[in-house]
């Protein structure tokens, strides 16, 4: 049997030289450098691990369940996790080892000398590696009398983490992650010996974009999710195999469900997306589906009583009046959160069905990237990597984040100027810019670097798909009308933008697609309740033009928008099928290629990079040098209408700090934790100060909602 490593984004030429080994009398063939777990899989052998997974670094062999019997070597059992294959070596399992069998009953009975026996009221019950193995390889009963140890519980880590502290069996999976993955040093193991704990420093609460996944990676019960924690058992329960709608990247998730109600969400590993992490918004922010002012029916507003209640049907007559009546001087403001499938429909029925339309996009993106097209996963192996565009990259695309960390560890060179890339011979340019230009300009950056790849990391989740799906529906637009008769707002996000919410001032009427009454009351004139991404069927295309299923996991309160734009476009003589494999196919045949909605597999294909090379003329001022202090305001992470309304998530909200270099803390003798004034045209806010040490000298970043009215020069004082 021979094996050759996958997804290593290797050239043929750079593939590994094999050896051969036997296990358990099986020969295998696979690359040097291989572990041995790896190579019992590829005999069809397991081997069975608690502490080792091979996306947390070298292995530590804490957990000793892997003991096997290993010739030529020592006469004991060896950890088979912390050994690589060589030639000739001969490894016996417990399948054919009595050494290693008794070796690794010993190691469970050792284990579960004060291992509660509370499975049935565990949340790990029923997918706990713990039992699998206790009944696979442990013994029937226990020689222990004496009493178990036990510790209060549970203890909180975090507003979404609980910790039971007996049911650890220290495989430090979890301050593994922490340390070496996120690298946010923030979990960590206390004391020594039988008396080494999980902790915080200081009990701090484990605040990090990432933290939700040591829950994922604790393979018993120690480690669990307050938003989880006795809410289902796992013959209860289905996974739904979904993407999160988010973030640009779209991580690939299974979405557990109960009783027609949203549970929890895993990750779903895709190699080359997310490499199975998800950040803490796309884990735990399902919790908005249940949000107290969540519309289930459209709202029309009545003069001197507010908004009333509507049937659909009413809804459908009051939106066609408003259409009819616009003549044609519509804008729409969308989200990039809405469907392929959706903005399609909404592109079809106002530019087909009016006589002239206008569309405010969330970005415009540049198709010049599609020739640097490489996967996410590409980035790990860079040489170096040029992050241009100032806003912080874990704030808008997270998982690309811990590439680049991934990156760092593997010896690349990260910089924040193309000047500084010299003469990498594997460089990838990542433009995180506040400006939305759409990506042209940092492909222009790489053609002229000769970098190997580029990466634009858009402000909304489906972006790309929404612009494709747009300019699919028909030829290009009529001039923005002025005055703006009627307003049309797709979408939480283009709700509770602060530019829409001024061209409403100017809109006459205002119509507005919305999950929430608390974006729209106030505003709008008619409101149709809208749907989560958890709610629909159809496609996202995420930052790398990757078309991704999106599978609907529960049955929304409303009507999916698809069906409503479907039976309104009927109202105007367009046609628009309100199924999302109808829609999909229309739009496919023109802007990806023809695929079938049922060919987008669980784990999507990058499509092929294309040969338009563009212009290859870099933009004049592509890298400029700041003149004085400039501000870069950014939407962080957690923020948004889903994040407001998921109470276990408020402790993630940005602290109210001004993040500036090094060099310009030390020019200004400021230190991290400084109390500094932000100026700018007689504007100031006073922010605690942090300081980083991959922000570029002249440029200081304060989330918006800190921002207050700053402009972008600006000046700080102590």
């Amino acid at each position: 049997m021979s094996v050759q490593p996958k997804g290593s984004g290797q050239t043929p030429s750079a593939v590994r030289p094999t050896v051969k080994l036997t296990i358990d009398g099986v020969q295998v063939e696979v690359p040097k450098g291989t572990g041995l777990v790896e190579a019992a899989l590829a005999a069809g052998i397991e081997i069975p691990v608690f502490c080792y997974e091979p996306r947390l670094g070298a292995p530590v062999g804490a957990c000793r369940m892997c003991l096997c019997e290993i010739t030529p070597g020592p006469p004991k059992p060896q950890a088979a996790c912390t050994l690589q294959a060589a030639d000739g070596m001969e490894v016996r399992t417990a399948l054919t080892s009595a050494v290693a069998a008794e070796a690794q009953n010993a190691t469970l009975e050792f284990i579960l000398v004060n291992h509660p026996l509370d499975c049935p009221v565990c949340d790990k019950g029923g997918e706990c590696p713990l039992q699998d193995l206790t009944f696979r390889y442990g013994p029937g009963d226990t020689r222990m009398t004496f009493p178990k140890r036990t510790f209060d519980k549970p203890i909180p880590i975090s507003p979404l983490i609980a910790l039971d502290r007996e049911r650890c069996i220290l495989c430090y999976r979890c301050t593994r992650f922490s340390e070496q993955v996120a690298e946010d040093g923030q979990l960590v193991a206390v004391n020594r010996g039988s008396q080494t704990q999980i902790a915080t420093f200081e009990d701090e609460p484990y605040r990090a974009p990432f933290t939700g996944n040591v829950v994922e990676l604790c393979p018993v019960g120690a480690l669990t999710s307050t938003t989880y924690r006795f809410e289902a058992r796992p013959w209860e329960i289905q996974d739904v195999p979904s993407v999160c709608g988010l973030c640009p990247v779209g991580c690939n998730v299974n979405v557990t469900t109960r009783e027609g109600k949203v549970k929890r969400i895993l990750s779903r590993n895709h190699p080359e997306v997310d490499q199975g992490w998800l950040c803490d918004k796309g884990r735990f922010a399902y919790r908005h589906l249940n949000a107290e002012d969540r519309l289930r029916d459209p709202l029309l507003r009545v003069r001197r009583r507010g908004f009333e209640e509507i049937s659909w049907e009413r809804a459908l007559d009051e939106a066609e009046q408003l259409l009819r009546a616009a003549h044609g001087r519509v804008v729409t403001a969308l989200s990039g959160s809405e469907t392929v499938e959706q903005a399609y429909a909404l592109a079809k029925l106002l530019r087909r069905g009016l006589d002239s339309h206008t569309a405010v996009l969330p970005e415009e993106i540049s198709d010049a990237l599609d020739s640097l097209r490489l996967p996410l996963s590409a980035i790990a192996d860079a040489d170096a990597i040029a992050l241009l565009g100032d806003a912080p990259v874990v704030e808008r695309a997270p998982i690309v984040e811990l590439w680049i960390k991934q990156a760092k560890r593997n010896g690349a060179r990260v910089v924040t100027s193309i000047g500084e890339l010299g003469e990498a011979a594997n460089a990838i340019l990542v433009w995180c810019g506040p400006d939305g230009d759409g990506g042209a300009r940092v492909a222009a950056l790489a053609e002229s670097t000769g970098a190997r790849g580029a990466f634009y990391l858009p402000e909304t989740a489906n972006t790309r798909g929404v612009c494709d799906a747009w300019a699919a529906a028909a030829d290009a637009e009529a001039a923005n009308p002025d005055p703006i008769a009627l307003l049309i707002v797709s979408g939480d996000e283009a709700a509770a933008n602060p530019a829409v919410r001024a061209l409403a001032e100017q809109a006459e009427r205002v119509l507005v697609i919305s999950m929430f009454h608390g974006l729209a009351g106030g505003w709008a004139d008619l409101v149709l309740p809208g749907t989560s991404y958890l709610e629909r069927d159809g496609t996202y295309v995420n930052l790398e033009g990757r078309v991704q299923r999106l599978r609907r996991t529960v049955i929304p309160p409303a009507p999916d928008e698809l069906v409503w734009i479907s039976r309104l476009a009927e109202r105007f003589g367009v046609e628009v099928s309100p199924y999302p494999s109808a829609v999909f196919e229309e739009v496919s045949a023109i802007a990806f290629g023809g695929i079938l909605l049922g060919a987008v597999g669980e784990l999507a294909e990058l499509p092929p990079a294309t040969d338009d090379k563009g212009s290859g003329q870099t933009p004049s001022g592509s890298d400029p040098e700041p003149s004085g202090l400039q501000l870069i305001r950014y939407r962080p992470l957690f923020s948004g209408p889903a994040v407001e309304r998921t109470p276990e998530l408020q402790f993630q909200r940005p602290l109210a700090e001004v993040e500036l270099s090094r060099h310009d803390a030390t020019d200004r003798r400021i230190r991290n934790g400084d109390e500094v004034t932000v100026r700018s045209n007689g504007t100031s806010v006073t922010l605690r100060a942090r300081i980083s040490e991959d922000l570029r000298a002249g440029i200081v970043r304060i989330a918006d909602e800190h921002a207050g009215d700053l402009q972008p020069s600006v000046e700080l004082a102590t």
